[in-house]
Formats: structure tokens, sequence, C-alpha cells
């Protein structure tokens, strides 16, 4: 590692460097959108697309919502102007979308790329020719002046086939490609020069890109040059400044967010950043950033789940689980600790019935992408707490399990996912808890129980209860009073010849749906004369049942436990 030594910045700072943006809290309003899928996405792919499957992915970026998208290069291959042409002839192309290609700044090349674009409604024409210092050093071996001909030489040819081809509405663009390695001075004159010759106004803005061709400082150098370039180029009122930042250090979306607030109006990207290289600025991440701060973001993401689906079937690459707001595991607590607290979220959030989103741990209501929060957001392996296995417990299955069975039935299930060294799904984490703790019937079994109010007696002794039940494969008809049927049934036990000796230490009931005749869960937690607590979940139509179904369950579980007989 020590060839750290041969390293230096090959970048520039502008002569003047004012940072205003940094004032800026956040972006206010979404930026054009300009999808590249199609030609910096599609140059990155081991097998490019084929025309059909251009044309498919063209309709798919069109229902996302995006109004520019880069076709290709058409002069560059027959796929690529056959594909321009398809769209044209076929009448693919809604009014409401403008069409972009590109074109090195050579005669014929420019030529070639109006030719293909006969016919067509609208369209932007972007013209770029490579102006940074190792470019001109080392490739062209040309002096700046010759580097500013080229642009100066292209942009007039695009004037001139403009005016043959009266028909279609053009726009221009412009990039100083690879500007980050372009002295900003030269980056600003070689811009003039071009804006001067296509002349803007109002009505028919050109657009200047400022492309982080290869991303080589950090991002707030990047929107210092932007800065610096909005501030002083000619006819600012009249352009449409562009971004197109490549991922090289990891940084596109942050170049991108500081380059808006630096003056930007335009971004070049592609979905989840596919493009040569470490790729170009994700166009997911960086939509969902906006939105993520109650921006609309002009784009449709809210099926996200089909949106991956169909990124990944046209590329062949596949998202990452990880990836931000696309991944399927993005939204994915397996921490105790994160689980307990989005839990608590999701539950003040219901509770108070507000709109704002505040829950701990996530960015954005996984719902507003197409998640599910109970596939998603709660996990279990052997990593996840008590908050987390209640809550899929209750999204679920309608459980609400009591705060002090919570730890006991985590470990239980963490236990579980340890030794199968898998992570568990919700059906498995609710078949190990209704195993171990609900409606269990050995040994300990009531068949049947007659109840009895008794008047005139103190309370408690209020309530009788008659009742025959099998105790460890023997009969017993067993009759006692309390201070109600819970506490009658329990005290009838008592007086069986089994030395049941224990203490309620809780009690609680609840609906497990909201229909009137939904089933009622009880959950019961005795003790023995040890202080060891043994927890019982019961489940019927009927809530007496249910908590009776409870109290034998508790007892059953402690007798498992070699407590009791």
């Amino acid at each position: 590692m020590r060839n750290y030594r041969k390293y230096k910045t090959g970048y520039y700072m502008p002569p003047v460097c004012e940072m205003e943006w940094v004032k800026k809290e956040r972006i206010q309003e979404a930026p054009k959108w300009c999808s590249v899928d199609l030609r910096d996405g599609n140059q990155a792919l081991i097998v490019p697309m084929s025309l059909t499957e251009k044309l498919e992915y063209f309709k798919f970026l069109v229902d996302i919502g995006f109004k520019e998208i880069e076709v290709g290069f058409p002069a560059s291959s027959e796929t690529e102007h056959d594909f321009v042409r398809a769209l044209i002839e076929n009448d693919l192309i809604p009014d409401d979308v403008r069409i972009q290609v590109l074109t090195q700044s050579r005669d014929h090349i420019i030529k070639e790329t109006f030719k293909s674009l006969k016919g067509a409604k609208k369209a932007i024409v972007h013209l770029y020719n490579s102006t940074s210092h190792a470019q001109r050093e080392q490739v062209f071996k040309m002096g700046k002046e010759e580097i500013r001909d080229i642009a100066v030489k292209g942009a007039k040819l695009f004037n001139k086939y403009q005016k043959e081809m009266a028909d279609t509405d053009f726009q221009f663009q412009y990039s100083p490609e690879s500007f980050t390695g372009t002295e900003m001075e030269f980056a600003l004159e070689i811009c003039n020069a071009v804006i001067d010759i296509w002349k803007p106004y109002q009505k028919n803005k050109i657009i200047i890109n400022l492309p982080a061709t290869v991303s080589m400082s950090m991002p707030h150098v990047y929107a210092s040059q932007i800065e610096y370039m909005c501030k002083n180029l000619n006819h600012r009122e009249d352009l449409i400044i562009s971004l197109h930042p490549h991922n090289d250090r990891g940084t596109a979306v942050a170049d991108s967010e500081l380059g808006i607030l630096a003056g930007a109006d335009r971004i070049e990207g592609t979905l989840f950043g596919n493009g040569e290289r470490t790729g170009n600025v994700d166009i997911v991440t960086l939509a969902m950033n906006m939105f993520s701060h109650g921006v609309d973001p002009k784009l449709d993401f809210s099926n996200m789940p089909e949106i991956v689906r169909m990124s990944e079937k046209y590329t062949n690459i596949p998202v990452h689980p990880r990836q931000p707001y696309g991944g399927k595991m993005v939204f994915a607590a397996f921490s105790g600790s994160h689980q307990d607290a989005i839990s608590k979220g999701m539950k003040w959030r219901r509770d108070k019935k507000v709109r704002r989103w505040t829950v701990p741990y996530l960015p954005i209501d996984p719902k507003d992408v197409g998640r599910e929060y109970e596939a998603d957001v709660i996990r279990i392996n052997s990593q996840s707490g008590k908050g987390g296995v209640a809550y899929i417990l209750e999204e679920n299955y309608g459980f609400i399990i009591p705060e002090r069975m919570r730890q006991e039935v985590g470990y239980l299930i963490k236990d579980l996912s340890d030794k199968k060294h898998k992570e568990l799904t919700p059906s498995e984490v609710e078949k190990a808890f209704r195993k171990e703790y609900v409606n269990i019937v050995r040994p300990i079994t009531i068949n049947e129980a007659t109840f009895k109010k008794n008047k005139g007696e103190k309370k408690s002794t209020a309530m009788s209860v008659s009742l025959d039940a099998n105790i460890k494969g023997k009969d017993y008809h067993l009759e006692a009073s309390g201070n109600g049927r819970l506490d009658a049934v329990a005290n009838a036990l008592k007086s069986s010849p089994y030395p049941f000796n224990y203490n309620f230490v809780t009690y609680l009931e609840h609906a497990m749906e909201q229909d009137s005749d939904s089933r009622a869960a009880s959950y019961v937690a005795i003790s023995d004369e040890t202080g060891r607590v043994s927890w019982g979940v019961g489940i019927h139509e009927d809530i007496v049942t249910a908590s009776i179904n409870a109290l034998v369950t508790a007892l059953n579980r402690m007798d498992n436990n070699n407590h009791f007989i």
C-alpha cells in the first residue's frame, strides 16, 4: 500500500470558491431527470440489450416517469441506429417525452446522428469532446485552443443541420467530457464558446452538462466547481445546468446532491447506478433521498419490487440486498434493539394516529415503495430480540405477548434459530410458539366444567365449579369455589390428589381478531414455591374456555419441566 505516494489530486479547484451552497439545508425541488440506462447503462453490460429488449426497457422508463431518455449513440452501431429509428417510425415516443442522442464532435458522426432523427417530433442532441489536462496531454496531444476549436466546429455543424430539419424541435446539449479533470477557467471558456454559437433564449434553453466522467474529488469540491460554472457561464438564465456523476469514489449520490445545492437543474443517471467502471449516479437512491425529505421526486418508485425485477431482467445484474431503498433486506432488522425500537415506534404511531413518519431505524415507510412490514421489516434469526419476535406474532397472528413474557419467548426463538443456523420465517416462529405455549393438554386435561354463581356468598367463594379432569391418565371429578371462574378451576385442581402448589402471577386476555365471533387469547403466569414462573396461552372462541386452557397449559408446562406431579 506504499504506492499511495504516486497519487496526487487530478482535479482543479475554481479560482474563486464562495461555497454559498453550504448554507442551504436541503434540496427544495426535484431536478429534471434524464435516464441514460439505454446508453451508459447498456454499454456497461457484458451482453448489451437486443433491439427488442431496448424497446421494452424504453417503455419501462417512460412508465416510471422519465421525460428525457438518452437512447444511445446512433452513429456507433447498427443496433443503436435501428433502435432510434424504431422509436420514431413506430411512434413509440410519447408527446411529453424527449429522446436524447449522443455524438462526438466529428463531422461525419454529427451528420449521421441528425440523419437518424429524421421524423422525430423533438429530441436532444448531445455534443461532447474531452477537455481534461490528462486527455489533452496524453491522448490528443493538443493544446487548449485546438480542443476549443473541436467544440466550436461541432456546435456550428449543429446549427447547420438544425436548419435542414425544421420539422423537429431540437434542444442542444454540450458536455466538456472529463470536466472534473479540466482547469475550471478552461471549462468555462469552452462552454461559453459553444453557448455563444448556439445563442440560447428562454424558449429554447440549451443544456450544459458538467460530468464527473471520472470522480476525482470529495463532493464539496465538485459542488464548488458547479457553483463557479453557474455563476460565470454566459446567458445563465437561458441554460439548464446538468450533472452526469460517475461513482468511482462511491460518492456519486453525494456529488449530485451537493451539485444541485450549488445550482444544477438536471441529473443524468441510471437505475441502481448501473454504468461502466463503478457506475453512474443511482437515480433510485437520489430520488428516494429527496422523497425522504418531503420532496416530490417526480418519478414513480411506489412499486419498488417491480422496479427491481425489471431492472434485473433487462440488465442481468442483481440488485444488492442492502441497496438503499431497493434491496430485499434494506428494511430488514435482525438486531434485537433495532426490532424493539421499530415495533414500539410502529405502535406509537398507530396509537397517536400521526401522519408524519418518525419510526426509529426506518427513514421511510416501507409501504410507500410497495414493501410490507410483516415480510420485510422484522426478520428473525439468532441475533433477534424479544421485541422483534413479539412484533411478528402480533402483526401476523394476533398474539399480543405480555411484556413480562416477551424475554422468555425471545430466547426460545433465538435458540431455535441458532440451532437451525438460519433465519426463521414468521410461520416457523408461530409454530414454535404454539408448540411451546398454546393449548397444551398433557398430562392435565379438563374435559368438562360447569359453573354456578353462589348467591349470598362472600366474594372469595362467589363462583363454584364442577369439572371432570384427566390427570396423568386417571379421571377425576373435582369441585371447588373461588372469586371467579378461573379461580374456582384453580382451586378445584388443587383439591386433587396431586400437589398443585402454585400462585397466580398475572392474567391477561384479548380478542385475536376484530370480528364479533373472533377467538380470544388468554395468558396466564403461575409460580411454584421457588418462584419459578410458568407461562401458558389459551385460545378459544369462548373467553372462559381460553383462560382455563391458559391455566392448564401453564400447569402442564411446569409439570413437563419436572416441577409438579
